[in-house]
């Protein structure tokens, strides 16, 4: 019988060759789809504006996640700093697009999630971690050695590159990506993302296939599995209708998914009109009336909205 987290059961040998080949990854920087090829371990910075040195901005037991991931004791998040998207309106802009952070070494990021392991947190939590993939996986491999046994969490815009999610399958046990538009020149327009449509689709097709639908506990603590994200937007601007029609169509109608109303007017969201408010309690009762449209029966929505 396999042993969760799905990590513990890869040998050592595996986990090497993931290694090997995520850092060929870096040196010629693949690891997203903006594709930039630079040399980031030589400190070549990317669109993403990291070199090959990890910058975190802070790490904490976190309650404010979807209930089966905060659990009662929180969520062990590590906040990675920069991005590989530049969201006008992203709410946490000084870490994910002003940079805000402190280098650490592949050894202290292992020695942190040990650390969150001791303050009994139900799982480590990747936030924004995409740029940062190769040196994860190391210090991963680096902590399971110090007896890390958590379930490893994947926090991601969804904007992915297949094959660097094939580097994880095995190692990540529950995938929690954003699906933010449907709509190419709209993800162009306030996120400076190509193509994000097809690459975010073929990216959540992957995560399904690695973890399947969200598996819990006992105690409705998270195992496994993928939570779809999906932030409803001012002004149908997210696509939702297509975003859970999709979904429904094309990854399961048993999919968990977190349908966000907290969209403020944050970063430089002010100077595009259509994106300068908040949404109505109108705009979200009909994401909710879409959801119960498509036939999607699992998931968080916000009642009072």
């Amino acid at each position: 019988m396999k042993k969760h987290p799905s990590y513990l059961n890869i040998n050592e040998i595996e986990f090497n060759e993931r290694i090997k080949k995520a850092y060929q990854y870096l040196k010629s920087c693949i690891l997203c789809p903006h594709q930039c090829g630079v040399d980031r371990i030589s400190g070549q910075k990317g669109f993403c504006r990291s070199t090959g040195q990890i910058e975190i901005s802070s790490f904490n037991a976190h309650f404010g996640e979807e209930p089966p991931i905060s659990g009662i004791n929180g969520s062990g998040t590590i906040f990675f700093s920069n991005c590989t998207l530049r969201c006008v309106y992203c709410q946490n802009y000084p870490i994910s697009q002003l940079g805000h952070g402190n280098k650490i070494s592949v050894s202290e990021l292992s020695q942190i999630m040990l650390d969150l392991q001791k303050r009994k947190c139900h799982n480590i939590n990747l936030v924004t971690p995409t740029h940062f993939v190769p040196q994860i996986i190391s210090a991963i491999k680096k902590a399971r050695s110090g007896g890390l046994c958590l379930p490893i969490v994947y926090n991601t815009s969804g904007y992915e590159s297949v094959e660097t999610l094939q580097l994880l399958d095995g190692i990540v046990d529950i995938y929690l990506p954003d699906i933010k538009y449907s709509d190419d020149k709209l993800a162009e327009k306030y996120s400076k993302a190509t193509n994000y449509s097809l690459v975010n689709k073929k990216a959540l097709q992957e995560m399904y296939r690695q973890v399947g639908n969200l598996k819990v506990d006992r105690k409705g603590i998270a195992i496994s599995g993928l939570i779809i994200r999906h932030l409803v937007l001012p002004g149908k601007l997210s696509g939702t209708e297509k975003v859970l029609n999709w979904i429904a169509e094309n990854i399961s109608k048993e999919a968990y998914i977190s349908l966000m109303a907290q969209y403020f007017p944050a970063f430089q969201a002010l100077e595009y009109p259509e994106l300068s408010r908040r949404i109505t309690r109108n705009e979200y009762k009909k994401a909710k009336e879409i959801f119960d449209r498509c036939g999607l029966v699992n998931g968080w929505i916000q009642q009072d909205n």
